[in-house]
């Protein structure tokens, strides 16, 4: 039976020893409302009181309702100090500079509020001598399901390891808002947005995979392009080497 207990203690001293290398002060997460900062935010509290979840609210209505709700319902179960920067403003003046420049398609429109949102944390970072926690779990980054330089930045990540599943049976264990435990798995990005209907495949799916090698041969199709596809996110920047 998996000691979850014994996890929550080991990733606590992970983060510890993090903030001792780097000479920081505290920590700040870009708190989503949803499942996987909500199990960083936790961690990150647990190792370090001064932590900081950044609510960034960026255009799509879900952000400024159940999103932030279920933000602030972490944050006051667990005593996280909470911010709020209203970036849907930011992403219109950056549409507006983009005018005349380039034709945006679909993916460049998507990927502007991570970034954004990534702007931001490593600026509160910088001020307050803070590190930046990530929030991906195993499941996005096989799928490459984070935006480059957006989500997928960050000083360290406590929960890279875990499959979305595992996520969410961390989060029962430590009696985190049935809201965020309970709700469809999204990135919030447009309304009505959720990650597995924009991927095509469950989380479960993706899990079970990762975890046992069993999946359908429909799903593996799915499962593979993605991930073929989003090598170029997980790799370390190519730089040149004279020969």
């Amino acid at each position: 039976m998996r000691n979850f207990q014994q996890e929550f203690e080991a990733r606590v001293a992970y983060i510890r020893g993090k903030l001792r290398e780097a000479h920081a002060d505290g920590i700040v997460f870009g708190n989503s409302g949803g499942k996987d900062s909500a199990l960083v935010g936790i961690l990150c509290k647990a190792a370090c009181d001064n932590t900081v979840g950044v609510l960034m609210p960026c255009a799509s209505k879900q952000n400024y309702g159940r999103d932030t709700d279920d933000g602030n319902a972490l944050a006051a179960q667990f005593g996280i100090e909470t911010r709020t920067v209203d970036l849907t403003a930011v992403r219109e003046r950056e549409l507006q500079a983009l005018e005349g420049v380039c034709t945006l398609n679909d993916m460049a429109l998507t990927n502007i509020a991570p970034r954004l949102r990534m702007t931001t944390l490593y600026a509160i970072a910088a001020a307050e001598n803070r590190l930046v926690a990530g929030t991906g779990n195993r499941s996005e980054t096989y799928m490459g399901y984070f935006t480059k330089w957006g989500d997928g930045a960050c000083d360290f990540n406590p929960i890279s390891d875990l499959t979305a599943g595992e996520v969410f049976d961390f989060l029962r264990f430590l009696n985190a808002p049935a809201s965020i435990v309970e709700k469809a798995p999204s990135a919030g990005l447009f309304d009505g947005q959720t990650d597995e209907q924009e991927m095509g495949v469950t989380y479960k799916a993706i899990d079970d995979y990762l975890l046992h090698g069993i999946v359908n041969e429909a799903d593996k199709a799915i499962i593979d392009r993605y991930h073929s596809r989003s090598g170029h996110k997980r790799r370390p920047i190519s730089t040149f080497e004279n020969p």
